[in-house]
This record gives C-alpha cells, structure tokens and sequence, in this order.
C-alpha cells in the first residue's frame, strides 16, 4: 500500500455484500491488508439468501478508500460501494 500519511483523511462506510462463499478468504485478506483504516466492522450473513454483508466503516485518505473499493469488487462474487461523509 502507497504512503498515505500526509493525505487528509475522508470518513466513509463502505458496504459489501458477498454472493459466493469462495470469495470470503479474498475478502478477509484485503480487509486485512486495510486494517489499519478499519475504524469498525459488521458482518450479517443472509442464509436463506445465501449472500453475507459486510458494513465497514473506514478512516482514510480518498485513494485508499477508492482503492480498497476497487479491489473488493473486483473478486468474482462480490460488489462493494462506498457512501463519503461531506467532511
């Protein structure tokens, strides 16, 4: 990951929704790699439905939050999108 200390930091939720189960390790290790923006974390998983949802909530520099968005929807079985604060 780029050097993002002296970027002003966004607050933004980032939600994720994850339709095949073989994407979870995917998930889990790119939400890792981002831990340190991490400022908390809900999982719901949707049995009947078969999906599970991830609600995030992140402290970071725009790119890195665009970043993260980006790789997350790009593992097969998975969209993510992220809602900005407007400060």
């Amino acid at each position: 990951m780029e050097n993002s200390e002296n970027q002003v930091k966004r607050v933004a939720l980032l939600g994720i929704i994850v339709s095949d189960g073989n994407a979870v390790s995917a998930v889990n290790e790119l939400l890792h790699e981002y831990g340190s923006f991490i400022v908390g974390r809900m999982g719901l998983p949707m049995r009947e439905r078969n999906i599970n949802t991830i609600s995030l909530v992140l402290d970071a520099p725009t790119d890195v939050i665009n970043a993260l968005t980006g790789k997350l929807g790009a593992v097969n079985g998975v969209s993510a999108k992220a809602l900005f604060g407007k400060v």
